[in-house]
């Protein structure tokens, strides 16, 4: 299947196909005091728009999100990076833990999926920008030293909104 990185649909299909691949990414909360980033691990449902995390209850993370709030997930893999923003909120989804824990998640929550500290977050996708690199090393070099000559804009990549309402 050949994809139009010019084409969003094709865009936010890349990008879901991605994140299911490579799942780990930054997940933060935007909006209010500073915090870092924290590293998640990602679970892509693309019919829903949503991305889900594993996290302890009491961690401070989770204690901040209270009903909802502004977040962003940051995800950077080879030749693709991505900031997607939403609505981040705390689940207590049975179900969805079932179907999502496997080895990796078992080793950071070592008491296990019914331990009642064990929740999900889950982000309700808005917004995403996206950028994809279109050309290799030699290509890279070739076009940034065509940029400095013509005071132009190397032709590496294509980014791309995408508006997931």
């Amino acid at each position: 299947m050949t994809l139009d990185l010019r084409n969003p649909a094709d865009l936010e299909h890349l990008l879901w196909d991605e994140i299911e691949r490579r799942q780990v990414g930054m997940l933060m909360l935007v909006g209010g005091p500073p915090q870092h980033a924290q590293p998640m691990t990602a679970f892509v449902e693309r019919d829903r728009r949503q991305l889900w995390f594993f996290a302890d209850a009491e961690a401070e993370q989770t204690r901040n999100i209270g009903v909802g709030q502004p977040a962003m997930f940051i995800w950077q893999q080879h030749d693709i990076q991505a900031c997607i923003g939403g609505r981040l909120a705390v689940r207590h989804d049975r179900e969805r833990m079932d179907r999502y824990w496997n080895a990796v998640v078992a080793a950071w929550h070592p008491n296990g999926r019914n331990d009642p500290e064990l929740t999900l977050l889950s982000l309700d996708c808005e917004e995403a920008q996206v950028w994809v690199a279109t050309a290799g090393p030699t290509r890279t070099a070739w076009e940034i030293a065509k940029a400095a000559a013509t005071h132009g804009r190397p032709e590496v990549s294509v980014s791309g909104r995408l508006d997931f309402h």
